[in-house]
């Protein structure tokens, strides 16, 4: 629904004609509605949910007028109160289990950089919201593999496009496709207890690799690289796609992209506007007349539309004019509107299909997840996690020491490799709860027992990272420097692997410790097996992309690096 038309008497809107039966805790639909009546009882008969979305969609029975208020004086959404209130009905109850298969879901999308991690149910138009998605063929540029198991990498990427629909009047001389503006690598550990969003500076001087990219006729070109460049012209420039991004990600972090989602400047407009404005509070005011045009007193301020644009671009009205510091205001922002997503827009009918429509027109993803399915699948793993260990942070870095006038950065080189290292082991920067903290305890019992001598060790070495010819340095290094002379190199894994694993039987266990301390392998890459090895029998070490070199140990670090973060549970003011 357009912003500017709340308040309006209009038609009652489809999705406002599914309401919660509290007696069963089922939607149900509602065609013949006035105020104050209860909902009407579902017809008689089977009728599938395809049917019912359909019939959702179809012209109501009765106009009636409503008036609705942005907000009523009493902090309500304006549907009054009591128990004529179906939302009042969900909050006080919980909804009764049935064997009917649960509602669709659906996560509030992304925001230009991240509006991904918070699940909303109810039943939604599928064949418009599937219509609204766009979606690109970045070909092997996304690493894919399953929604359910392993960790997840989303890369999400704002650019700063100028042209088009909602996006005119912010000038674009050269009428391109944008660049990677506002970039987060968004990380999902693979017990979806946690997530990270790792902010990638704009100005960051990094190597961009040749990218393969698709053209409309089907065929491939290779977009040669550029060495030492900007980070934000991995997307726009010279032809470069999101694909390119991403595989510049993958090789600055070392941690594989498996999707990504895009939008522009329209989308902040749209989506905040989606579920009426996003709550930000100020230590101090900002005033920038000249660029984005914000001007907003020291306090709390409720954005949406023009004026969350305008907050989230802002540079140039903060102390230093620094875009890391406009990094840290864009963390708070995403942050408390993922809070106010989970906790207003959830059970909100209304707000949801608007999100959902929303989001949708404003996506841009990888063919991978390119339906309502699979993007639902996705919420559904999002969904899991609680707020408190969702953490946005930054890559750090230091002014580039090649510059007189500080312009650019570079990757700080003690702090940046600790961040990545987090990343690919999938090492949370939050406490999570006990039963986790148990499950890992159990994983690292693994490594306490006795170890067997180097030359009792008997291995086969596959390859399942990008590095070519990683098994065969590998294995040299462990016969000439570590005395393991049962190894054997296997060459290439069947396939590409994000973390190495050493698969092992019971009774190698002793073997295996040994090959872990001489590997510096943690913990968690340990495989073990139900059923005793062979006498002649080899444990099974397949190399992933977190290896960074013969003799460099894998392990992450035991705690996270001292780096700002801000924690999505958590209020802060912006300074």
């Amino acid at each position: 629904m357009d912003a500017q038309n709340r308040g309006r008497a209009e038609e009652i809107d489809p999705a406002d004609q599914w309401v919660l039966n509290p007696a069963t805790g089922d939607y149900e639909l509602r065609l013949d509605q006035s105020a104050g009546q209860s909902p009407a009882s579902p017809p008689r008969g089977p009728r599938s949910r395809r049917s019912a979305v359909r019939e959702a969609t179809a012209t109501p029975r009765r106009q009636v007028p409503v008036q609705r208020s942005r907000r009523a004086a009493n902090g309500s959404d304006g549907r009054g109160s009591g128990g004529s209130d179906p939302q009042a009905g969900r909050r006080k109850r919980k909804a009764k289990k049935t064997g009917k298969k649960k509602a669709m879901l659906w996560t509030g999308g992304v925001m230009g950089f991240v509006l991904v991690g918070v699940s909303v149910g109810a039943y939604l138009v599928y064949d418009r919201l599937n219509g609204n998605i766009n979606s690109v063929d970045v070909g092997d540029a996304a690493n894919g593999g399953s929604l359910k198991d392993g960790p997840l990498n989303i890369l999400i990427i704002g650019t700063d496009k100028r042209t088009g629909k909602g996006n005119e009047g912010y000038g674009d001389r050269e009428n391109t496709t944008g660049h990677a503006d506002t970039t987060f690598l968004f990380h999902v550990s693979e017990d979806r207890t946690n997530a990270t969003a790792l902010s990638i500076p704009r100005d960051l001087k990094t190597d961009i690799p040749d990218c393969p990219t698709k053209q409309p006729d089907g065929s491939s070109k290779i977009i040669p690289g550029k060495a030492y460049t900007k980070f934000n012209e991995s997307f726009g420039v010279a032809g470069r796609d999101p694909g390119c991004t991403m595989r510049t990600v993958k090789q600055l972090t070392g941690v594989p992209v498996d999707h990504f989602m895009m939008a522009d400047f329209n989308a902040v407009k749209t989506l905040t506007s989606a579920i009426d404005g996003v709550d930000v509070c100020l230590t101090e005011p900002i005033k920038d007349d000249q660029y984005s045009k914000l001007d907003l007193a020291a306090g709390d301020h409720t954005l949406e539309g023009e004026d969350a644009l305008a907050f989230l671009r802002n540079r140039h009205g903060l102390g230093n004019e620094s875009d890391l510091d406009r990094i840290k205001m864009q963390q708070q922002f995403i942050a408390s509107m993922i809070r106010k997503m989970k906790e207003e827009t959830l059970g909100n009918p209304k707000r949801m299909l608007a999100l959902a429509d929303a989001a949708t027109k404003a996506l841009t993803v990888d063919k991978a997840i390119g339906d309502i399915p699979k993007l639902t699948g996705l919420a559904e793993e999002l969904g899991r996690i609680n707020l408190k260990n969702i953490t946005f942070t930054t890559i750090p870095v230091i002014d580039n020491p090649n510059e007189k006038v500080r312009a650019t950065v570079v990757l700080d080189p003690v702090k940046a490799p600790q961040v990545f290292s987090m990343l690919q082991t999938d090492t949370s920067f939050t406490e999570v709860k006990k039963k986790e903290k148990a499950a890992k305890g159990k994983q690292a019992a693994l490594l306490k027992g006795p170890r067997a001598e180097a030359s009792e060790v008997r291995v086969d070495v596959y390859n399942g990272s990008e590095t070519a010819g990683a098994a065969q340095k590998t294995l040299n290094w462990l016969q000439l420097e570590k005395g393991v002379l049962k190894s054997t190199n296997k060459s290439n894994a069947p396939e590409k692997i994000a973390k190495t694993t050493l698969e092992y039987a019971p009774n190698q266990a002793d073997q295996a410790r040994k090959l872990a301390d001489l590997m510096g392998l943690p913990a968690t890459a340990l495989k073990k097996g139900t059923e005793d090895a062979g006498e002649m029998q080899a444990m099974v070490l397949t190399l992933g992309a977190d290896f960074k070199g013969e003799g460099v140990p894998i392990s992450g670090p035991v705690k996270p690096p001292e780096v700002d973060k801000v924690e999505a549970d958590k209020k802060i003011c912006a300074k």
